[in-house]
């Protein structure tokens, strides 16, 4: 016997295609002589029905970054050139480091070879990775200005604020399967 995991209108991942869909149809599959359906499709409107298994549900990840968490830009040495080899680079004989752990270790490190490419935009990437903490606290502090009095802030504030809660749950949002989620398990059980 089945039932239905999904319902319709929910958001799910879509794992073989790799893309996110809506819940168009639930349709269950009857059999003569059973009193509940001995499968369950889902139709997401790619063009084929889907099982329950090739689905996925958006749940918050617990492990997210905290907006307490301070992330630093460091500076290593670089181990396979000197300074005087890679005067193009901004800051010659060292590569930048973001730290995201109290202790200075744990965090983004950039390849060598990767950084001796463009060090500019590895530069740009890792001031832009050590100030994201505080760029989502911002984001998630326009979604509460705008949340708590929704009729008094502008358009725009409010379509930015729009904006700011979609990235946010892009962030905080993971993918689980229905049957390692407890509330879907017993619900289907």
């Amino acid at each position: 016997m089945a039932r239905a995991q999904f319902q319709k209108g929910q958001k799910v991942w879509v794992e073989c295609v790799g893309a996110w869909a809506q819940i168009e149809k639930v349709q269950p599959v009857w059999a003569k002589g059973f009193e509940e359906p001995v499968r369950v499709t889902y139709d997401v409107g790619l063009g084929r029905e889907f099982l329950g298994h090739e689905l996925m549900l958006p749940v918050d990840d617990a492990a997210a970054v905290q907006t307490t968490d301070r992330w630093r830009l460091l500076r290593a040495r670089n181990k396979w050139q000197q300074a005087d080899e890679c005067l193009h680079h901004p800051y010659p004989g060292t590569y930048p480091v973001v730290v995201t752990d109290a202790a200075d270790w744990g965090g983004w490190r950039v390849p060598g070879a990767e950084y001796d490419r463009d060090p500019s935009r590895i530069e740009y990437q890792a001031r832009l990775i050590a100030a994201a903490p505080a760029l989502l606290a911002l984001a998630e502090q326009l979604v509460a200005a705008v949340d708590e009095t929704p009729e008094d802030a502008p358009p725009e504030t409010r379509r930015l604020a729009q904006e700011a809660r979609t990235l946010l749950k892009s962030v905080t949002d993971t993918l689980i399967s229905p049957q390692a989620n407890p509330v879907m398990a017993s619900q289907a059980a």
